[in-house]
């Protein structure tokens, strides 16, 4: 059976949802994951025998505890299941379930019990986090170092101009006299090669004061 996964935001849960249903698609489930960032949601819907029975899989990354979310139980009512679930094991807020068990569709010891992890897992978490913000310190501080070097090498508030590549420069006149006659060509070379030298030689000046 081919396998399609595509990412989608909140907003897009019911539009799907519908356009599933209009294609007669077959609700699956919908799945949750204890994801980094929240938790991460699976909408399954399988397609027809005309097109081959294909798993379109729809995911939404990161909901937080506080996210509201859609009920698509106004299309697939047979996701009420998945959507009590959701919210009893791993906490999400689904909004309008057709059939709303309200936190009662599992007897659990404990709030979000699915949402748990290892103290293993909490240590890598956290070390994770902490390299994280080492790394973004870092290249702020890289940042304001070099915006630093530029505001001193500008001067008194005046921008240095960049270095001119002139081998670069001689390369493109050369190509534009390529059309040109050979004495007027001859010309345009000689007052580029003046121009190259008056360059350097201010530079060389302005280097030795």
């Amino acid at each position: 059976m081919a396998q399609h996964f595509e990412d989608i935001s909140i907003d897009d849960i019911l539009s799907v949802a519908e356009r599933e249903h209009e294609a007669h698609s077959r609700f699956v489930q919908v799945l949750c994951i204890n994801g980094e960032e929240g938790i991460d949601l699976v909408y399954s819907y399988q397609k027809t025998a005309d097109q081959g029975y294909a798993m379109h899989n729809y995911r939404v990354h990161g909901v937080k505890p506080e996210t509201h979310i859609p009920s698509v139980t106004k299309f697939y009512l047979v996701a009420f299941p998945f959507e009590n679930e959701a919210h009893d094991l791993f906490g999400v807020q689904v909004d309008d379930i057709a059939i709303d068990f309200k936190g009662g569709f599992y007897k659990v010891a404990m709030d979000k019990p699915m949402t748990v992890i290892s103290p293993a897992q909490k240590a890598a978490r956290e070390k994770a986090a902490k390299l994280a913000a080492a790394k973004a310190a870092k290249a702020a501080k890289a940042a304001q170092e070099a915006a630093s070097k530029a505001k001193a090498a500008a001067g008194e508030g005046v921008q240095a101009a960049p270095a001119i590549d002139w081998e670069a420069e001689r390369a493109k006149v050369e190509a534009k006299c390529a059309n040109l006659t050979e004495d007027k060509a001859a010309k345009v070379m000689a007052a580029f090669e003046a121009k190259v030298c008056a360059a350097q030689g201010d530079a060389s000046a302005k280097g030795g004061e």
